[in-house]
């Protein structure tokens, strides 16, 4: 991972110019206030909701084409209007504008490829998206499917304010690696935040597990963490229950594919960390997928 005290940080904002992607934005501001940052807001324009369909009808010169790429290329201008006046307080702050016509998902991983972005931030969901929902499509896809790039998800309701309390829910059931946690400990330094680990009690540790968890320890020697146990109660109640009794501020997990997080974020935690979760979620991820 690159020295990021040495280098100026790359945020990637997808954005549909939903007021929760506006807010998603703010919350990265405060977020990084201190740090050089080049930012960048991507939206991303189909002629409709059927991508493949879009795709084939849309040759760039038709007047679907254009008038699409002008709607996208004047929301862009008009969100960096607005970020250039709070630019004034935060002179470490650069921003550029990307208008890309494809899928969303394949737009997102190309800029992060292109760009090396360090951490995409990005609201719960945007227009389109059921009131009912938790979280987006866009938002589930590129937490499972962006699997080089921790994701930042802010929901509509998050506040501005930075973390005090981080819930890092894990089974001890995987070696862990530093770098795959940078983001996790980077943001509790910056944020003086307690990093709250917990273990939904499936029985006593294993040799292994205790092994994994000794681990954890010397990561997060240099930031304020505790180990928690939560004894007879389903994982996914357990990490609502406690974010919901403390207000804690964010939730941090590693996408290990296809175990831990994957079952909880496709049954579980969209559905019981509530319908008005105010709580961002960061997503780092099991760099050996």
């Amino acid at each position: 991972m690159k020295n990021q005290s040495m280098m100026k940080r790359k945020i990637l904002f997808p954005t549909d110019f939903s007021k929760n992607s506006w807010h998603a934005i703010n919350y990265a501001l405060e977020l990084y206030k201190d740090d050089d940052c080049d930012f960048f807001l991507l939206n991303v324009f189909s002629l409709s909701g059927n991508v493949m369909k879009s795709l084939l009808n849309m040759e760039p010169g038709s007047e679907l084409y254009e008038s699409a790429k002008v709607h996208s290329e004047t929301g862009l201008n008009r969100m960096l209007d607005m970020l250039i006046i709070k630019r004034e307080t935060q002179p470490n702050h650069h921003f550029t504008t990307i208008s890309m016509f494809n899928d969303t998902l394949e737009a997102i991983k190309t800029v992060v490829d292109n760009k090396d972005i360090d951490i995409i931030v990005m609201g719960s969901k945007g227009e389109t998206d059921s009131r009912t929902s938790v979280y987006g499509s866009t938002a589930v896809n590129v937490m499972e499917k962006v699997r080089n790039c921790p994701v930042l998800v802010v929901p509509q309701e998050a506040d501005y304010a930075l973390p005090k309390e981080i819930v890092f829910p894990t089974d001890y059931k995987i070696p862990f690696k530093r770098r795959e946690l940078n983001f996790l400990i980077e943001i509790a330094k910056k944020s003086f935040a307690t990093v709250q680990v917990i273990y939904v009690n499936e029985g006593e540790l294993s040799e292994y597990q205790l092994k994994n968890k000794v681990l954890l320890e010397e990561y997060f020697e240099e930031i304020n963490h505790n180990f928690r146990v939560i004894r007879n109660i389903s994982v996914h109640s357990a990490i609502s229950c406690f974010v919901e009794s403390r207000e804690s501020d964010m939730i941090a997990f590693i996408n290990k594919k296809h175990l831990f997080f994957g079952s909880i974020l496709n049954q579980a935690l969209v559905k019981e960390v509530g319908y008005n979760s105010k709580v961002p979620i960061l997503v780092m991820h099991d760099l050996k997928n």
